[in-house]
């Protein structure tokens, strides 16, 4: 049986972590877990939290969110999305997302196909306590971030 037809278990608070841009992310199911079919992660965003406007060249990135409420911009359109909610940004999409709330909002981001763990593994922070808040961003993981783009098709806007 291949490596990605295998059973993935993750216990709660087990997959790799990373600090992005304010935000927390934890590997759920990496492309070498899925035979390069797609990458999930768990993002924990507190308020203020969330990417700046961006594109994937390559992946389709689709958000459902568990806790909390973000604002997610999709292209020229504005969502306010809530738990339970689900977004789907296609390809090449400009988007962002930020948690305007004061709670600390919790979702699954699935990539499809896989590919964009390489970009998070360069371009952020191992986060050593994942229990800690994220920092805010500095001026390296910014310019990280951006340096990284071009690699895995990421376009900051």
């Amino acid at each position: 049986m291949a490596e990605h037809e295998q059973l993935i278990y993750v216990p709660v608070e087990t997959g790799p972590a990373y600090f992005g841009p304010g935000d927390r992310y934890v590997f759920l199911v990496t492309g070498k877990d899925s035979g390069g079919a797609y990458f999930i992660l768990e993002a924990t965003v507190p308020p203020g939290g969330g990417p700046p406007p961006h594109k994937h060249h390559r992946e389709v990135e689709c958000f459902y969110l568990l806790e909390g409420a973000l604002t997610v911009q999709v292209g020229d359109r504005e969502v306010q999305a809530s738990a339970g909610d689900f977004v789907h940004v296609p390809r090449g999409t400009t988007h962002a997302f930020q948690n305007s709330g004061d709670k600390t909002a919790r979702m699954l981001a699935v990539f499809s196909p896989a590919g964009m763990e390489g970009y998070f593994e360069e371009a952020t922070n191992p986060a050593p306590d994942r229990f800690a808040t994220p920092p805010p961003p500095t001026e390296e993981l910014i310019a990280r971030m951006v340096a990284a783009g071009p690699k895995h098709g990421v376009e900051w806007v």
